[in-house]
């Protein structure tokens, strides 16, 4: 079989208008009912439109329940398990496992899975990932600006994305790997198109030399099976961090490289479309409370 491109530049098929479900480890029975009633089996299959209409209902009463001052059972919403942050969430279709806490900070804000299609035919689950987030610099930097508008009607609204890309709110982009023929090359060559169009979306195109930093971190001898974790990470000061597997591989400092990262899975044309609704959702409750 000839080499798998990483599938950032792949066009990206139409979601059904519903949340994808996620489910915790340990409470996966309590709820397991309710999220599938809540949802279809996940973002590749199609709906109807009275479908999506009854999915975007029952979103909204999730919602309502989630930001009520009565939280003492747990909340029946199968997107994310707001309730016990403590406890991993499972990506349905591939099975990639995420923390619903990065570090100290960071909580998960939404999952998606990026899918090649070969000769037409069929479609391969390439990698799963999650786009995790610091609540506190949310508040910090967006609270002002849009904290009287509730999360539904911060879902979609372009301007509270664009302020996500743009400001110094520590965010992590995590990557897992579940298919099992990748190579690094692969990698590499698909960051250098995908992150290469960003840049020149952004920054014109004289930002060869950066793009090439960044893709020089994926070396050769880098081995990355089934079940590896790429993380890259905007920290503060506009720090890109990339690690493999726990292991740093490097950091560089730039606004424009940390935006055109985030902006694969954020932006106007994400990899995921209904993976970045639920993450703008999830970014918008954090203001809310």
């Amino acid at each position: 079989m000839a080499s798998l491109r990483f599938p950032f530049s792949f066009s990206q098929t139409q979601p059904p208008h519903y949340s994808r479900p996620l489910s915790s480890f340990p409470v996966a029975a309590a709820v397991g009912a309710t999220a599938v009633g809540a949802t279809a089996a996940f973002a590749v299959l199609t709906s109807s439109s009275s479908s999506s209409s009854s999915h975007r209902q029952f979103l909204e009463s999730a919602l309502n329940f989630l930001f009520s001052s009565d939280r003492t059972s747990l909340p029946a919403w199968g997107t994310l398990s707001l309730a016990d942050m403590s406890v991993p969430v499972v990506e349905s279709k591939s099975g990639a496992t995420f923390p619903s806490v990065l570090g100290d900070s960071q909580k998960l804000c939404g999952i998606g899975l990026r899918r090649k299609s070969v000769f037409g035919l069929k479609n391969i689950d390439v990698y799963a990932f999650g786009v995790y987030a610091d609540d506190n610099d949310i508040k910090e930097c967006l609270a002002g600006k849009f904290e009287k508008l509730s999360a539904l009607e911060l879902k979609g609204n372009k301007e509270f994305t664009e302020d996500i890309l743009e400001n110094d709110i520590s965010m992590t982009v995590s990557l897992q790997i579940v298919y099992g023929r990748l190579s690094i090359s692969s990698v590499r060559s698909a960051f250098e198109e995908s992150v290469g169009s960003r840049l020149q979306k952004f920054g014109g195109s004289d930002n060869k030399e950066l793009l090439q930093r960044f893709t020089a971190q994926f070396k050769d001898e880098i081995k990355i099976p089934k079940g590896s974790v790429i993380n890259i990470s905007r920290e503060k000061g506009y720090v890109l961090r990339t690690s493999i597997d726990g292991q740093e591989v490097g950091s560089i400092q730039s606004k424009l490289l940390c935006k055109s990262i985030l902006d694969l899975y954020l932006g106007e044309e994400p990899f995921d479309k209904q993976a970045k609704e639920d993450i703008e959702l999830n970014l918008a409750s954090y203001l809310q409370k």
